[in-house]
């Protein structure tokens, strides 16, 4: 167990929690009764800031009735209730109230903790329209003279410049909006994040009306993104009056574009999402984006204000993991997924020959997964640019560990698709050169490379015999592992696949096969080549089957994919990958079944081949960027070649410690 590890100290998240309690309009001590007994619930579950809705002491649509003294008075009372309350814990809680100051009535967030009230957020944008009616009853933050209120018998900080930062986490900094601040143009929310708002709560009561759920939804996630930030939204919910509408409790967690966590609407049971923030993934991406900081420079200063916070009792990550992040779960959005990447990459491939002049492609194509996704994308490029299919010049080259299976499927697969083919056997020439270095006929490296560097000296002198091009078949998650011959297969005049993963390629080709090729004879082979065991075959085979498989020596393709995705997409310590990976093992979310040992192994040997392998990224050939993880070294990944591992391997072996505890 991870007893020793804790989330937020060791591995940067935040514990975020929405509560959606049960409501009474105008039944202020109910309603503090809820808030109360969701205190305890997120305390229980190691919640270290807590939202709850607006006005939710009162119920948004009190009405006329919200000017009255003995309500006031009431809300008043209330709040010394929940701050009380607050005092057995150091969970940051943030509670919607109407206060008085200045004898101006405003529509508040209010923020405790420890029995103290931090600051007072006023809402700045007032509905009045439709079915909304504030300015009735309301004054705009804008309007405030002070920037405190009286509370508790104290002087409290008031306005929207108020920035909350809790010790102990890095980057945890809590920025406060209500409602209609979110719907606006340069919404405060946006100023907030600027300032060094990590996290943004927004207290909301949005009544549900066709349609507004998916528009609430693309607004959450997308400002999380555009502020780099996480936007957690919570509404009230069915309590509310439904007099003229009806409140639907529809709250999100949303993290840099991604809904983490969502309230089911219109639920008659209290809901607590929770939701573990990644505070380092946002400060990652606000250091890689530096267009974030030109703008922080036309930001007013906000008022910070530091808090302690509860650390987290030690249990298992409140977050959805994705065991394949390159891969949706969803059908439709891999699909979607799916024809997107393919047509980058035939426009890519397209352009590439009308920007040389060429009009004629050279592919060697050996029977696995990815000569074949680079075989289906230069056949529809030549469709593309109505070129014949016979310009596609396609070399079956087999070699000392070729198999009788895969070149069948080459065969097979070249003739259903109507390109030029021609079969090569290598073997002679290799076992010549083998002679010529005194090689004594062991399989090492030597053996495997000769193969490997022949075959691609074939296709780029076939290339100049035809005034053609050479098309690269190596997939991205092989070139972050180096599983490519120097010289040999890692070069060529344009690599289709190589920011496209091992486990993406899979999908690739049966979306090929299902949508492009349903009725080709060449549907059947992509099946059986999707079957086939990944493999160089650059070792004799065993009784005629293949006895060398990648995934023996580079590991599973499955957990090479999630490791590289956090390593580069987000800087991520190798410390924490492990983590990530052995909750994900405890969930049983792979495919395969690992231990903490292989995960732990596989991960050490990622490491190691990344950092050893940079000399060939360095001069990689050029090829199409599908997503947001490439490896190009004119584009997203610049590394010496010659630095050391020893900081990422000593963070990755500290951690395994700890695991293992």
């Amino acid at each position: 167990m991870a007893q020793s590890v804790q989330l937020n100290k060791d591995l940067g998240f935040l514990r975020v929690g929405l509560a959606i309690p049960l409501l009474r309009v105008a039944d202020v001590d109910f309603n503090v009764a809820q808030i109360i007994e969701f205190l305890g619930k997120a305390k229980e579950q190691g919640v270290q800031v807590l939202v709850f809705p607006e006005m939710c002491l009162t119920g948004y649509t009190i009405g006329d009735l919200v000017e009255h003294q003995a309500l006031l008075w009431k809300v008043e009372r209330g709040l010394e209730t929940i701050l009380s309350e607050t005092a057995k814990s150091d969970v940051v809680t943030v509670v919607g109230m109407p206060l008085t100051n200045e004898e101006r009535l405003y529509n508040c967030a209010v923020v405790l903790n420890s029995g103290h009230i931090l600051g007072v957020v006023p809402k700045t944008h007032l509905p009045t329209y439709k079915e909304y009616y504030e300015d009735r009853w309301f004054s705009s933050s804008r309007d405030a003279c002070s920037d405190h209120i009286s509370l508790d018998g104290r002087q409290v900080p008031f306005g929207t410049n108020i920035l909350f930062e809790l010790r102990g986490i890095e980057s945890a900094v809590i920025g406060v909006e209500i409602c209609e601040d979110l719907w606006v143009p340069l919404a405060p929310h946006e100023y907030l994040a600027l300032a060094g708002a990590t996290v943004v709560v927004n207290l909301s009561a949005s009544n549900e009306v066709l349609g507004k759920a998916d528009w609430r939804r693309i607004m959450v996630s997308s400002e999380s993104g555009r502020c780099i930030a996480a936007y957690c939204y919570v509404s009230s919910s069915i309590g509310e009056s439904s007099n003229d509408v009806v409140f639907g409790g529809h709250s999100f967690i949303a993290e840099n574009g991604t809904i983490l966590q969502e309230a089911e609407r219109l639920s008659k049971e209290p809901q607590l999402l929770i939701s573990d923030i990644d505070l380092e993934r946002l400060a990652h991406d606000r250091r890689a984006t530096k267009t974030f900081h030109d703008m922080c420079r036309q930001v007013p200063s906000c008022r910070p204000i530091e808090t302690d916070v509860d650390d987290l009792v030690p249990d298992s990550l409140r977050r959805t993991l994705d065991p394949h992040p390159f891969v949706p779960k969803d059908e439709a959005r891999r699909a979607e997924r799916c024809r997107d990447i393919f047509s980058i990459q035939v426009g890519a491939l397209s352009e590439k020959l009308t920007g040389s002049r060429k009009a004629h492609v050279v592919i060697g194509v050996s029977g696995g997964l990815d000569s074949t996704l680079a075989l289906l994308v230069s056949v529809k490029t030549m469709d593309f640019l109505g070129l014949p299919r016979g310009n596609l010049h396609a070399y079956s080259l087999p070699g000392l560990g070729t198999t009788g299976r895969t070149k069948r499927n080459a065969l097979k697969l070249c003739r259903a698709l109507g390109v030029d083919f021609e079969q090569v056997n290598i073997t002679r020439t290799c076992l010549a050169h083998l002679r010529d270095l005194k090689h004594g006929g062991q399989e090492d490296v030597v053996f495997e490379n000769v193969q490997a560097r022949y075959r691609t000296e074939f296709l780029f002198n076939k290339a100049n015999e035809i005034n053609g091009i050479v098309v690269g078949t190596g997939d991205l998650t092989e070139v972050a592992l180096g599983w490519s011959t120097f010289s040999g297969d890692q070069l060529s005049h344009y690599h289709v696949n190589s920011s496209v993963p091992k486990t993406l390629v899979q999908y690739l080709v049966r979306w090929v096969a299902d949508e492009e090729m349903a009725d080709s004879p060449a549907q059947a082979v992509l099946y059986d080549i999707l079957e086939t065991p990944i493999s160089p075959e650059l070792r004799r085979p065993e009784n005629g089957v293949i006895a060398q498989m990648s995934e023996d020596i580079i590991g599973p393709v499955e957990l090479a994919d999630f490791y590289l995705y956090p390593f580069i997409r987000f800087g991520t310590r190798p410390g924490k990958i492990l983590y990530l990976a052995n909750e994900a093992r405890k969930q049983g979310l792979f495919d395969g079944q690992y231990s903490l040992d292989d995960l732990y192994r596989w991960l050490k040997s990622f490491l190691v081949r990344f950092f050893a392998n940079q000399f060939k990224r360095t001069c990689f050939p050029e090829g199409p960027k599908v997503g947001s993880v490439s490896l190009s070294p004119r584009g997203d990944w610049r590394m010496p070649s010659d630095a050391d591992a020893k900081l990422w391997l000593d963070d990755l072996e500290s951690m395994y410690t700890r695991l293992r505890s």
